[in-house]
């Protein structure tokens, strides 16, 4: 496989990138990003991530899903959305979803029904699940654990856990996305992923969120995702080429053709 980068997680629909949207992507394409994954977030964020799709077709590739930060009492307004979009075309993923503990715990009960409900589409759809588990890795695993029928395939976002908890989550199918936070000084992923084997790996921004070093503090953009493998090469001591070759392997495998 030719060694290109895959940004597996990227809100590049944001209007954080109003102003340069078209510049960016080019910049990830210069900088050998070939495909980048869009999660959705809620049926807010669906018109201008189809434009994005509409207009980089060979590398912009849109997912549907309810975001948990999105779960409030009228959840079931929004998943009613979701599910008429999934109907209706092929996607790349279902997501994101899951569970969100840092911002508001409120709907915390909400959150586990929409994730419940999204787990059971991802399976019917054949499609993998994008899960976002802030401050909620057992929450998560609970759920995935429940689900797991064998159907089920996904990445664990931003992940963030114990070499414990990588391997129930490896255990369970799913792969881990690594974005900038491997990059943080403070970041204790580094001594967790020199003991995760590199096929279980895929690359990330969540761009314009949680740029790598020497972004940080500033928007993040897929173009930024070598910064991310570099550092992976670096932890794993490995060459960056086999770095690329086999995160790139692992996203091709996990994500529809």
């Amino acid at each position: 496989m030719q060694a290109t980068l895959i940004d597996t997680h990227a809100h590049l629909y944001s209007s954080k990138f109003d102003s340069d949207r078209k510049e960016m992507i080019q910049r990830a394409l210069a900088a050998g990003v070939r495909k980048m994954y869009l999660p959705n977030i809620d049926s807010e964020s669906i018109e201008a991530m189809l434009e994005l799709e509409a207009a980089f077709p060979e590398h912009c590739f849109a997912m549907m899903g309810l975001h948990p930060c999105s779960v409030t009492a009228d959840y079931e307004r929004e998943l009613a959305v979701v599910e008429k979009y999934l109907s209706e075309r092929t996607w790349a993923g279902v997501g994101e979803t899951g569970i969100d503990l840092y911002w508001d715990k409120t709907f915390f009960r909400e959150q586990q029904i929409a994730f419940a409900r999204q787990i059971e589409w991802a399976k019917d759809l054949d499609l993998p699940i994008i899960i976002h588990s802030r401050e909620s890795n057992e929450e998560c695993l609970e759920l995935v654990k429940a689900g797991q029928d064998g159907r089920l395939r996904g990445i664990f976002h931003c992940f963030s856990g114990s070499l414990e908890q990588a391997q129930r989550m490896v255990d369970l199918g799913f792969l881990l996305g690594i974005g900038g936070t491997v990059t943080y000084p403070k970041s204790e992923l580094p001594a967790v992923l020199k003991q995760v084997p590199l096929e279980n790996i895929v690359l990330e921004t969540d761009a314009p969120y949680l740029p790598p070093v020497p972004h940080r503090g500033k928007r993040n953009e897929s173009a930024y995702v070598r910064l991310v493998a570099e550092m992976i090469s670096e932890i794993k001591v490995l060459p960056i080429s086999t770095v690329l070759q086999v995160t790139s392997a692992n996203a091709a495998r996990v994500f529809p053709v």
